[in-house]
């Protein structure tokens, strides 16, 4: 690509390329916005790690063709990305349609099976989840919510307003 002599053409080809896909990455990033790597949602998750892939493919390439591809698509998957966080934001029939609920899993110290069930959520995870929280007890939690990106949010304390479980399902037994 660079060079005739192979480990030079090599280590050229790394510091080059990896150099240029990288700027590239912080200037889309720049041009769209903060919110890029946010992972406030499933697909902001996805979009991360596909960008991660893709300056990998990109940092690999052997010819230019192969270099442009993948510069091209992370422009193309964080642009796809903008689009769907503005849809989200001026109509909600859209964001009911690419944005999952997030899922209460339990409340005010009851485990709800039937929300683990449907979740797939191993109850030793959800207790695992606990512990990481520093929940000394069952009766002062106030809820545990997956979330739409796949983490779990454990709220516990003396008292919990109804409006940050705003938006949020629960699924009884």
């Amino acid at each position: 690509m660079f060079f005739e002599n192979v480990p030079l053409d090599i280590v050229a080809r790394a510091l080059l390329l990896s150099s240029i896909a990288l700027i590239w990455v912080i200037f889309v990033v720049r041009v769209i916005g903060l919110r890029t790597f946010s992972k406030m949602t499933a697909f902001d998750f996805v979009a991360t790690v596909a960008t991660g892939s893709l300056l990998a493919g990109a940092c690999q390439a052997t010819t230019w063709p192969e270099f442009a591809q993948p510069t091209l698509a992370i422009s193309a998957l964080l642009g796809a990305q903008f689009v769907i966080a503005r849809g989200r934001q001026a109509s909600d029939r859209f964001e009911q349609t690419v944005q999952n609920e997030p899922v209460i899993l339990m409340r005010d110290g009851q485990i709800f099976d039937d929300a683990l069930r449907e979740t797939r959520v191993a109850r030793a995870d959800l207790i695992a989840k606990l512990r990481e929280a520093n929940a000394m007890r069952f009766s002062d939690v106030r809820a545990v919510v997956l979330e739409t990106t796949g983490d779990i949010s454990v709220l516990h304390g003396d008292e919990l307003e109804d409006r940050i479980l705003e938006g949020v399902r629960e699924i009884t037994d």
